[in-house]
């Protein structure tokens, strides 16, 4: 019987190896100095299917959770909440920016909550699509969805979608896409004040 080496060689194995051959290339500690520690550390622990998310603690993103936390992480798609108390934990899957030039990451706070929010596109996203309507009030046509947290970044939200084939992709103009059902509930827990971190 002759012996074929690469008999036994699947699209797995093939791919851990050539991850395995590679690791030293992309682990570059200039790479690793530029970032802040917050990001640096989660690099390596990418994960987009809802089952595989993993809890994370609040402490290595914030100082104190005074008024609530909410951490977005547009790699992961993946938005978490930590009430002021520490008492509730949640963990969302979202739609995150279509392009890095959308994405806006850093410290910013919830300044007004809407339920039933009406819609103006931005005049960039107008620009880019001059065909959309300049206005859509509340509805099942509204592309904030049922409930908008509103940021202190102009134009920039946490809201829900009607549109569910979103979450979990590169799908927004910039604001941070929620099923309308989990929106609803963040919507519940946060407040007026409530720390917001992008990364």
């Amino acid at each position: 019987m002759t012996s074929r080496p690469f008999e036994k060689l699947n699209r797995r194995a093939f791919v851990t190896h050539a991850l395995a051959a590679t690791a030293g290339v992309a682990a570059s500690p200039l790479l690793a100095e530029s970032e802040p520690e917050y990001m640096a550390a989660d690099k390596e622990l990418v994960r987009r299917n809802i089952s595989s998310f993993r809890s994370l603690d609040w402490r290595p993103y914030f100082s104190n959770t005074k008024n609530g936390a909410i951490l977005v992480d547009t790699v992961s798609r993946a938005l978490h909440y930590w009430s002021e108390d520490q008492s509730i934990y949640k963990l969302y899957p979202t739609s995150v920016p279509l392009t890095e030039e959308m994405t806006r990451r850093g410290r910013t706070s919830v300044v007004q909550k809407v339920e039933g929010p009406d819609w103006r596109p931005t005049p960039s996203m107008l620009k880019r699509n001059p065909e959309w309507p300049s206005y859509i009030p509340p509805g099942p046509d509204n592309p904030l969805g049922t409930h908008a947290l509103y940021l202190s970044w102009q134009y920039y939200r946490i809201h829900g979608t009607h549109d569910t084939r979103k979450i979990g992709r590169r799908s927004s103009n910039g604001c941070i896409g929620l099923y309308n059902e989990h929106i609803a509930e963040l919507f519940s827990l946060a407040k007026v004040g409530t720390q917001v971190l992008l990364i």
